[in-house]
């Protein structure tokens, strides 16, 4: 049986992270249809351009420098990005309220809301197969590792279920953190920093199987380190003199935090300091905007932050040193950036402006806005991206999941057929040219 507690948290901590300062998101209008607008199969095809115009694309960013704010063209950088194409295939409404978090692992989309319950669909057909209920609402934050999936509630706490294939998909729940049993002992012994739980809300999880590691951050400016064998705390970092609102870990074992502050934050593991093994080696400015939200290419060579200032920045890891450089920013969002996937080499963004973008990533490391996802009534709080299998071998793709405060869950299915027209003639055809 599980005793829930409840402290009074102070005035700064009042807001949870999901929330927009200055807004009412819950004026919101909800979708009341499943309907989607007709299927852009046909590619955008640009004003009259010359070819010296494609090489001035500002969402075309070089890694060295970033783009101009003032510019905000959707001129494609190459032939093949005319071949992209995006639809929306689902669009699901719950009484759930606000969609605030999505994980996804083994075919499985995990989807965290307003309400009680995280429910939980199945690819490729997205059809819903079971529900994970717990008496704490708001499931701000997912994270699914090793058959396990970790739910972080508005409560401060994190609950944990366990996943079965017997026959057919069942979880069972195994864990709370922090159980009642450290909670209390932490009073009693004095080690509140270790076993108690955070004082503000949770904004984000992040798992580091290699170490058995998961983080746990909040607006308390603090990150917590559990173990995962027996789900103690074994370490509180001190992360930002402001609220931390994401974190990523790399393979690596390197963490990256993201806070109010305007800066991302780099810590890394030192094995031989059983105190404090985690420590500050670089912090990394992010152009005078609050930092939402991370996330980390697959091989780690890329960081992206999203920013209050509707830009996308990211870093470059250098192939020998390992130490992160600028590279540059992603313009097209009006307002704050929400949240960040990738996947492959697309980059998925949602914003408050009801919006996200897809990009991609060249072999050059230059990036392109190759779509705009539209269709939400209120700002996107969570996305999530996974590879789309496709027979032809001309053609690559993703499918996304895009959670909005509007209540409302959609799917969408991106295509980019990779063929690079080389005829002249088709060329003259698509862009015009004398």
């Amino acid at each position: 049986m599980e005793i829930e507690s409840s402290t009074q948290e102070p005035p700064l901590y009042s807001s949870p992270s999901f929330t927009i300062r200055g807004s009412h998101s819950e004026n919101f209008l909800r979708s009341v249809s499943n309907k989607e607008p007709p299927f852009t199969d046909a590619p955008c095809i640009p004003p009259r351009l010359s070819t010296t115009a494609l090489s001035l694309n500002p969402l075309f960013s070089p890694p060295s420098t970033p783009p101009h704010r003032h510019l905000s063209s959707s001129t494609p950088s190459k032939l093949h990005d005319l071949y992209t194409t995006h639809r929306c295939i689902s669009s699901i409404l719950k009484k759930d309220g606000q969609i605030l978090s999505i994980a996804s692992s083994s075919g499985l989309v995990y989807t965290g809301s307003q309400g009680n319950v995280v429910r939980i669909w199945k690819l490729p057909e997205f059809a819903e197969c079971g529900q994970l209920k717990t008496k704490a609402c708001m499931a701000v934050a997912l994270e699914v590792s090793n058959d396990k999936i970790y739910a972080a509630y508005a409560d401060s706490k994190i609950r944990v279920w366990r996943r079965s294939w017997d026959g057919i998909i069942k979880h069972v729940r195994i864990a709370t953190i922090p159980n009642t049993g450290s909670y209390v002992r932490s009073y009693l012994t004095g080690c509140k920093d270790k076993m108690m739980k955070h004082m503000g809300p949770i904004s984000s999880l992040a798992i580091n199987v290699s170490y058995d590691i998961l983080y746990s951050a909040s607006l308390d400016r603090t990150v917590k380190v559990w173990r995962l064998s027996d789900f103690k705390c074994i370490e509180t970092i001190q992360g930002h003199p402001e609220p931390i609102n994401d974190i990523a870990v790399a393979d690596d074992g390197v963490l990256y935090t993201a806070s109010d502050d305007a800066a991302v934050r780099v810590w890394r593991r030192n094995f031989c300091d059983g105190d404090l093994p985690h420590s500050l080696t670089v912090t990394l400015p992010a152009k005078c905007s609050p930092v939402k939200t991370l996330a980390l290419t697959v091989d780690g060579g890329v960081l992206y932050g999203g920013c209050t200032d509707g830009y996308v920045q990211y870093w470059l890891k250098g192939w020998f040193t390992g130490q992160l450089q600028y590279g540059g920013a992603l313009p097209g969002h009006t307002h704050a950036v929400m949240c960040l996937a990738t996947v492959t080499n697309y980059i998925v963004s949602g914003s408050a402006d009801g919006t996200s973008r897809i990009w991609i990533r060249e072999q050059d490391g230059r990036h392109a806005c190759i779509g705009v996802l539209q269709g939400h009534r209120g700002p996107i709080r969570c996305v999530a991206a996974f590879p789309e299998r496709v027979s032809d071998d001309s053609e690559e793709g993703c499918t996304v999941c895009t959670g909005s405060l509007d209540g409302v869950l959609k799917v969408w299915r991106v295509r980019n057929i990779s063929q690079i027209r080389d005829s002249s003639q088709n060329a003259r055809e698509y862009f015009e040219l004398p």
